[in-house]
């Protein structure tokens, strides 16, 4: 049964999608521009701008006098509030699982709303286990918090796949590691020289499909 390494943020989840919704809420409750949310999405950054930094722009934009703390937490209550297991997703995991895969998350980012959006969604059911950034004291690249999730389910890293949708992130550390990956595009270019996916894929659903042939999938 080999492991099947996922990322969680726009990979198994569309955190996109998540952090537009809420966005929009939180910019109709300051009442600032509508419009103002692609300046919001900008500046997080697909969620690379740390939450402290992303606080503090907000507040110095709109003259907000909420501390830094409350908006980080707002963000991250918002966070798991709007996000949504897509049910396409959880039927691709279970017919990874039923045909001898096992699923772990491996995510960067702090342990308390990454595991609640995994349980709050549901994913938690699909999944064998998961491994997240700040309760490792290790990130992704580092090979040592995918070494963490084999450990957490007691198997090893022979025939491992590892699936995301970060250049750096996830499939530089598959090459790190020697092992093979899905890089989800998401309309993007694949820019990096020094590395490249075994495979892309336009959707988590094709790239599980990729894993399930054995990465035979021609690129986009």
């Amino acid at each position: 049964m080999p492991l099947m390494l996922l990322a969680l943020d726009n990979t198994l989840l569309d955190r996109e999608a998540a952090f537009r919704a809420w966005g929009a809420k939180f910019l109709a409750e300051i009442d600032a521009p509508g419009t103002d949310l692609e300046w919001l999405v900008s500046i997080d950054a697909d969620g690379l701008t740390s939450r402290w930094d992303l606080a503090d722009a907000i507040k110095a934009r709109y003259r907000l006098r909420a501390s830094s703390v409350d908006l980080v937490d707002e963000l991250d209550l918002g966070l798991v509030e709007h996000t949504r297991l897509d049910p396409l997703v959880a039927c691709a995991l279970r017919i990874a699982d039923d045909a001898g895969w096992m699923p772990v998350v491996v995510s960067n980012g702090p342990a308390y709303r990454q595991e609640s959006i995994i349980r709050r969604t549901g994913l938690d059911h699909y999944v064998a286990d998961w491994v997240i950034s700040e309760a490792a004291g290790v990130s992704k690249p580092n090979p040592r918090i995918f070494t963490l999730a084999a450990e957490r389910v007691r198997m090893h890293m022979r025939g491992a796949w590892i699936v995301g949708d970060s250049p750096e992130a996830d499939i530089g550390a598959a090459a790190a590691m020697g092992l093979p990956s899905v890089w989800l595009h998401r309309g993007r270019q694949w820019m990096e020289s020094r590395f490249e996916p075994t495979t892309s894929a336009g959707s988590l659903i094709q790239g599980l499909s990729a894993v399930l042939a054995g990465g035979r999938m021609v690129r986009p």
